[in-house]
């Protein structure tokens, strides 16, 4: 039986927080910020994990931590590039122009995005279902 999924406002919002932060990686490598392999993982990551997403949200349990894991790898590479280089909290400054500044703001807001999707799909899925009053 083929019974079409709708989406949720939270599944939504995990999916684009994931291409947002996708699209920031986009706009940092646009904006002419080094990166150490072509293309630059992050697109490919966030991008595939986007697709895997919504190809099996209705279909495996775990999937809604997807965009949580992936938006964590992301902040977690943030802050870890940021102290050991500074690179990344200098473009949030704007000290490599307002192309990266951008790109990274972009990158960051999704990311978070993600994870508060990711989270509030978790917790819709996994709440318990109360018996209704009749």
């Amino acid at each position: 039986m083929n019974v079409k999924q709708h989406w949720t406002r939270t599944e939504t919002t995990a999916v684009t927080g994931l291409l947002v932060s996708a699209a920031g990686i986009a706009t940092l490598w646009a904006a002419g910020i080094e990166f150490p392999v072509y293309p630059p993982p992050g697109i490919i990551l966030l991008g595939t994990g986007a697709v895997a997403f919504a190809a099996m949200r209705t279909r495996v349990r775990w999937a809604a931590a997807l965009p949580i894991v992936l938006g964590a790898f992301i902040q977690a590479g943030f802050m870890i590039e940021g102290i050991t280089s500074g690179t990344g909290f200098a473009n949030l400054a704007g000290d490599a122009g307002l192309g990266a500044q951008i790109g990274q703001l972009v990158q960051q807001i999704g990311a978070v995005t993600a994870i508060v999707g990711g989270v509030l799909t978790l917790r819709a899925r996994t709440a318990r279902k109360t018996p209704q009053a009749v």
